[in-house]
């Protein structure tokens, strides 16, 4: 007698897209991302024209990476296009620390 296989073709197939989705997102994160990185939709404006369209949200999903820098309590996001490190822009903050 035949054993049937503890997964069905359609089950396989979605645990194959699963995965292949949780492997996009590590790779995402690992590089840095802007879809990853905690970036806001209203600062996914690369053009600068004080809209997010939906062109500017596809490229934060694959074209758009944010480094993260500090220095002391002034920390920075600099905005690079992944094809050339072109830098788009830099938003940098300064945080004050509670007097000890």
């Amino acid at each position: 007698m035949r054993r049937r296989a503890p997964f069905s073709p359609r089950r396989r197939a979605l645990l194959a897209l699963l995965v292949l989705v949780l492997a996009w997102l590590g790779w995402s994160w690992w590089t840095g991302m802007a879809i990853t990185a905690g970036v806001k939709q209203a600062q996914m404006d690369w053009d600068g024209d004080g809209l997010t369209s939906r062109a500017e949200l596809w490229q934060a999903v694959h074209a758009v990476r944010v480094e993260h820098t500090e220095d002391g309590s002034r920390k920075c996001q600099r905005f690079v296009w992944t094809r050339n490190d072109e830098v788009i822009r830099v938003d940098c903050r300064t945080q004050l620390q509670p007097a000890p």
